[in-house]
């Protein structure tokens, strides 16, 4: 069954950003979007949680756990029903430093409470030890009490999954989870995930710009190249050639590769290349 399809999207400032994308992804896969920076991969995930609306178009649409997100660049009207099961880690955290650990995991439940509950800020018992759980499990229960803005960047992204955790949302979208952390917390952030993913056996959608962490932690790959998608596959068919083809001079940068060879391999820009999907189960 898929848990999301994305057909036709389109998406247009003062030029285009993104060309016809369409992919289904199947519930409790695991995921990484990648490509050069400019190629789309945030102003996608944006579209998945109905953040921004895709271009008009009347073959477009985006469905999220068999709900209509959007079609034909028009919100669905329950989307923020949608929502409340899409759980979103962002790179900036987005986290209220002023408040404590605790209370910015509750806020994870927010939209499954009464409104009125949520604007005074009052959560039951229950509620409470079921964030204290989420932080536990992320390793940072014994900070609950503390203002979030006296965390690490790693601990604060922990956080973050804790809150999704919190949400007990089915999809998790997170849009460079790890772009400003240490390698250290980095491997941490993406083990959580990869977690989630197998053990609670969520849908996990995550972009990066660090290739060997895509190929390391996600079984497929979606690379987009100038908004257009670029590929579709299993992460060992995402070879070294095509990350140069993806990335071209800066390539050499997004891999780590020995071979004095590599130079070799530096070509210039070429058709996207799409992988059937066949080969991805």
């Amino acid at each position: 069954m898929s848990a999301i399809s994305v057909s036709n999207i389109s998406k247009s400032y003062i030029s285009k950003v993104l060309d016809d994308v369409s992919f289904e992804v199947k519930e409790g896969e695991m995921l990484a979007l990648i490509g050069p920076s400019g190629s789309g991969k945030s102003t996608l995930m944006r579209h998945l949680s109905g953040l921004i609306k895709s271009d008009k178009s009347p073959f477009s649409h985006i469905r999220v756990l068999n709900h209509e997100v959007q079609k034909n660049g028009v919100l669905a009207k329950n989307i923020r029903q949608t929502r409340s099961k899409i759980g979103c880690i962002f790179q900036q955290f987005n986290l209220v430093n002023r408040l404590t650990v605790l209370t910015n995991v509750l806020i994870g439940c927010l939209g499954t409470i009464p409104a009125w509950r949520g604007y005074i800020g009052y959560f039951t018992a229950e509620e409470k030890r079921r964030a204290l759980d989420a932080l536990e499990r992320v390793g940072l229960k014994e900070h609950a009490e503390k203002k979030a803005a006296h965390l690490s960047g790693g601990q604060q992204q922990r956080v973050a999954i804790a809150r999704a955790l919190m949400q007990q949302a089915d999809i998790i979208f997170a849009d460079e989870p790890i772009a400003s952390l240490d390698p250290k917390s980095a491997r941490v952030v993406m083990e959580m995930l990869q977690e989630i993913n197998q053990i609670d056996g969520k849908t996990v959608i995550v972009t990066l710009h660090q290739v060997d962490v895509a190929r390391q932690y996600c079984p497929r790959v979606i690379a987009l190249r100038d908004g257009k998608l670029f590929f579709d596959g299993p992460r060992d068919q995402l070879t070294d050639e095509l990350m140069f083809s993806l990335y071209e001079e800066d390539a050499k940068e997004m891999l780590t590769i020995d071979d004095p060879a590599v130079e070799s391999l530096v070509k210039p820009a070429v058709e996207p290349i799409v992988r059937p999907m066949a080969a991805a189960s």
